[in-house]
């Protein structure tokens, strides 16, 4: 299955300090690049997760495909993923790649399969798996063999693009239509910014609609800002959190 058109109307979510985010009008072929533009605290982040059916927003619409928000939010958390979200993706420093791999492939298996794919024989639900795992590496541009002790690497020792690079494989396990990701270019240099967006555009041209919470939004992309923050608006980063422990990954 190829990624989704997503639309909005007057999209907004009101949280207890105040508005997160409001009046968001967004549309979005399937396979695009959507670029969530502005700073820190302007409520990127909870746009992000009411786009992928994680926090459920306060007014307006919206349309992932065929499903409808906020009323079939569960529908949209079952075709999205989303990777590098504070508090929601974190990756397990003690944990090596491999582990996390192995770990995310299972519960894949586990939760996100059909009765039937859950009844299959041992060896085709591990060739599955490897297989899983092996295109969403190479979608995500993490080579393993690159690491500096392969799937033995602990995540405590990859440099921040290959941490980036692994959260949105583990998205990509559960071939979502819709991936989102957060803060895609926090803390990188130009010629990393140049990268995250070289790799999420790959993405998309591949079929798999992406949203991607920014600082500045790169030429081509769909943009969407939530620069203007309303009055009253949600700006610390707790706050944040708070909304969106009634939706995690």
């Amino acid at each position: 299955m190829g990624g989704v058109a997503v639309t909005t109307e007057g999209f907004g979510l009101k949280g207890p300090r105040g508005w997160a985010f409001r009046g968001i009008g967004l549309d979005a072929e399937p396979g695009a690049l959507i670029a969530v533009e502005g700073a820190s605290g302007s409520g990127r982040t909870c746009l992000l997760l009411a786009l992928t059916g994680r926090m459920k927003a306060s007014e307006g619409t919206a349309s992932v495909g065929a499903a409808r928000l906020p009323r079939q939010l569960t529908a949209v958390r079952r075709m999205s993923a989303v990777a590098n979200v504070a508090g929601v993706t974190d990756l397990d420093a003690a944990l090596t790649v491999g582990e996390h791999l192995r770990e995310r492939a299972l519960l894949q298996h586990r939760f996100g399969d059909s009765l039937r794919g859950l009844l299959r024989p041992r060896t085709e639900r591990a060739n599955e798996a490897r297989l899983r795992i092996d295109t969403a590496l190479s979608a995500a541009g993490l080579d393993r063999e690159a690491l500096p002790k392969g799937s033995r690497t602990a995540v405590r020792d990859l440099e921040r693009m290959e941490a980036l690079r692994l959260s949105i494989a583990l998205a990509l396990i559960g071939r979502p239509r819709l991936l989102g990701v957060d803060d895609a270019d926090l803390k990188l240099s130009d010629a990393e910014r140049a990268e995250v967006w070289a790799l999420l555009t790959s993405i998309a041209e591949a079929g798999t609609t992406v949203v991607a919470v920014c600082s500045e939004a790169p030429e081509g992309a769909v943009k969407v800002s939530t620069r203007s923050a309303p009055q009253g608006s949600v700006r610390k980063k707790e706050d944040a959190d708070a909304l969106a422990a009634t939706g995690r990954a």
